[in-house]
């Protein structure tokens, strides 16, 4: 018997990465316990308490935070998060992750010419205060123990079964989840929606393994899909991973 899925994207607004757009971390839940998947960045917490609060989620009912990989935009908010409910909450990834989110490897990602550029990107207005805020979260990204490691074509018991799908290539150890009685891909960054169409994912450690990971989803039945950057679509979703993983 299919259950009735409990689903709410948070939605996020920042021109974190240079542009104007919404990041969609996801919040599911069911009569015993709540999931986010991936946590957005830092200073958004109101924003979670708020979708919690308005669904009528008690807070002692999220127990677990599952994270597809470790980049800042998705993980920028985990210790301010952790920090705010008085119980525990578990931190689920893959082994490659589990490194960069404890801090005991420096993210792919932010090198130090990065962070020069960046800096040189910064509005010649913006208040100190604020600039060395960004810049000292570039040089000291949020860290916390992940406590359950997932692998690929594990399912978890959460709310009729999520299958964790290794989809590696923007990050090693990046994953998709699958709901598999609703037929729902949580796709993270595997791929992005931008104006309506389904692109590659940017900013790869390795843009060909990204697309084979794409054609790897083929083998699901998925008829709606999150995206992290771009949300929720149910138009024609296989179709449309196919013609991305081989264009």
């Amino acid at each position: 018997m299919t259950t009735t899925l409990n689903l709410k994207t948070i939605e996020i607004d920042t021109n974190f990465r240079g542009m104007q757009e919404v990041l969609h971390p996801v919040l599911i839940w069911d009569n015993r316990e709540a999931v986010l998947i991936d946590v957005g960045i830092p200073f958004r917490l109101p924003l979670f308490l708020e979708a919690m609060a308005q669904e009528g989620i008690p807070s002692h009912m999220l127990k677990k935070i599952i994270l597809t990989h470790h980049d800042l935009d998705h993980i920028g908010g985990l210790t301010e998060l952790l920090n705010a409910f008085p119980h525990k909450i578990d931190v689920l990834s893959t082994e490659e992750e589990k490194p960069y989110i404890q801090g005991e490897q420096p993210h792919l990602k932010i090198t130090p010419a990065f962070i020069d550029q960046f800096r040189a990107a910064l509005p010649a207005e913006l208040p100190s205060e604020r600039r060395n805020a960004i810049l000292h979260l570039l040089e000291h990204p949020p860290t916390a123990k992940v406590d359950q490691i997932v692998t690929d074509r594990e399912e978890l018991p959460l709310f009729g079964g999520i299958e964790v799908i290794h989809t590696p290539g923007h990050t090693p150890g990046h994953i998709s989840l699958y709901l598999k009685q609703h037929k729902l891909l949580i796709a993270g960054d595997a791929m992005m929606i931008d104006k309506g169409r389904f692109v590659e994912p940017d900013n790869c450690v390795d843009a060909d393994l990204a697309k084979l990971s794409l054609r790897k989803l083929l083998s699901y039945d998925i008829q709606a899909v999150i995206c992290y950057h771009g949300g929720h679509c149910e138009d024609n979703v296989k179709q449309r991973i196919e013609q991305l993983a081989y264009s």
